[in-house]
């Protein structure tokens, strides 16, 4: 029996196909078609007990023929010993795809055991944890001050001194209330890894943050809940403040205004006005629209999803504007009236930064600040009240200055909370059940504070230095405003 030639398995065509090609020496090849054209499967026939067995040798094109000979030839060799070649190579395929495994799984294994604290925080910021600012917020954090001390440790090598490392870092730069949050977001992160794998097997010592106590780590004399609220004086001073700034600022020739003290931005002016005036959050009122303030009806409408709360919770808010704070939205609207928002970012295709206000506030009273000038911002005393005898002072406190002023002026626990949209607390069959919006409560109680924000800015005014907010002549005289006076000072809006 003749030898099958390259030539001759190169002039198939499909005509061939099922035919069957011998040699000596038991070899035979079957033709087949293909998408990529004739190809020949060879095997080798020989008899294995009472049983004829076929042993593949390869195809044709993709093997060549000295290498399907030599495979016949290497199973005829395990015959003469033997040995079946068709379990062999079975044999062999099984113990090298085990070996593939266990070469794969040493791999993986190896690479969890090398997973760093900062695969975890990603894995954490994508599966485990929503923020309603899309955890821009806890990235900026991570970015700040995790991943520069312990992004490239692994996770199985994270101990309690390295958190307590971390939380000394950022209390050492006066940032007390970031270290309390900034631990609160690592306590849950690791909570989360260690009920899920690979990190669970990776925290062989436990989670690390259970052996850490904050209190220790932050001083004595911290006030974990600010109090802070300014008194008459402070906000008149603020209202002057700001008209002379700007009016010097003005008045420089126009090759000096580079150099020049710089007034804060009139936005940010009037949101903190407004603020005051309507007890809203500041990041709130930064993202507000104009569609939803209608300065004709003197309301200002909060969508749920932007009113700070517990998912699930949250609630639309309605604000009447008093006189007050009508002014203020009305000269705003002179100003950003063309934009689609309230306060728009330079790009006009969103709202500004909700910690804008916060950081320009904070930027000029930096003898408050324990850091250095940061670039391409403000770092002077500018902003600082009463000599900064009371401290420094925030947006957020003028929400809780207006409350109080509020409270000074017989306005009820209960509406108070409502004109700052608290989720009150209370029976949950009450809350289901009892629907009064308190509409009128509300609208006369922002009529009064807008009256007696009024009166404390005009520079008619005096302020006492030591002016407390429950000093007002008519609450410190009868523990509450007269009823006659306090409608007749909320009718004169309605």
């Amino acid at each position: 029996m003749a030898k099958i030639t390259i030539k001759e398995l190169e002039s198939l065509t499909v005509n061939d196909a099922g035919r069957i090609l011998r040699e000596d020496g038991n070899l035979a090849g079957r033709i087949s078609v293909r998408k990529d054209g004739v190809s020949v499967s060879f095997f080798y026939r020989y008899r294995w007990g009472n049983q004829n067995k076929e042993y593949a040798c390869g195809t044709w094109p993709r093997k060549s023929l000295t290498d399907i000979r030599k495979a016949r030839n290497q199973a005829r060799a395990l015959i003469d010993e033997q040995i079946n070649p068709s379990e062999q190579k079975k044999t062999a395929k099984a113990q090298a795809y085990a070996a593939t495994n266990v070469e794969a799984e040493q791999v993986k294994t190896t690479k969890v055991k090398t997973l760093t604290v900062q695969d975890l925080a990603s894995a954490w910021l994508l599966d485990g944890v929503a923020r309603k600012d899309g955890n821009a917020e806890l990235q900026r954090r991570f970015n700040k001050d995790l991943y520069p001390a312990l992004g490239k440790t692994a996770v199985s090598s994270v101990s309690e001194h390295d958190v307590r490392a971390l939380i000394r870092a950022v209390v050492n730069r006066g940032a007390h209330r970031q270290a309390i949050s900034f631990f609160a977001d690592l306590t849950q992160m690791f909570s989360w890894a260690r009920k899920r794998q690979p990190w669970r097997a990776l925290l062989i010592e436990g989670d690390p943050t259970e052996l850490v106590d904050i209190s220790p780590l932050i001083p004595a004399d911290y006030e974990a809940e600010r109090s802070r609220i300014l008194s008459p004086a402070e906000l008149l001073e603020l209202h002057n403040r700001f008209q002379q700034m700007t009016a010097d600022y003005n008045a420089l020739p126009a090759g000096q205004k580079y150099d020049g003290i710089r007034p804060l931005k009139k936005e940010t002016q009037l949101a903190l006005w407004i603020s005051l005036g309507t007890l809203c959050r500041i990041g709130e009122l930064l993202q507000a629209e104009w569609k939803n303030v209608d300065l004709d009806r003197q309301t200002w409408f909060l969508p749920s999803e932007n009113v700070k709360g517990t998912r699930g919770k949250k609630q639309d808010h309605h604000v009447f504007l008093s006189p007050f704070a009508l002014h203020f939205f009305q000269e705003l609207k002179t100003l950003t009236g063309n934009s689609e928002w309230c306060f728009p970012n330079k790009q006009d295709d969103g709202h500004v930064d909700v910690k804008v206000a916060s950081k320009q506030v904070g930027d000029r009273q930096a003898r408050f600040k324990n850091r250095k000038a940061l670039s391409r911002r403000r770092h002077d005393d500018t902003l600082v009240l009463a000599d900064g005898q009371n401290g420094d002072w925030t947006p957020h406190d003028l929400r809780r200055t207006g409350a109080t002023m509020m409270q000074a002026l017989g306005v009820s626990l209960d509406v108070i909370d409502r004109c700052q949209n608290h989720v009150l607390a209370g029976s949950r069959v009450r809350r289901h059940y009892l629907h009064h919006d308190y509409a009128e409560e509300k609208k006369r109680a922002w009529n009064l504070l807008g009256d007696r924000l009024s009166a404390v800015l005009s520079s008619t005014y005096e302020h006492k230095p030591n002016e407390s907010m429950m000093s007002f002549p008519d609450y410190a005289a009868t523990g509450s405003l007269s009823s006659t006076r306090a409608d007749s000072s909320s009718r004169r809006h309605w």
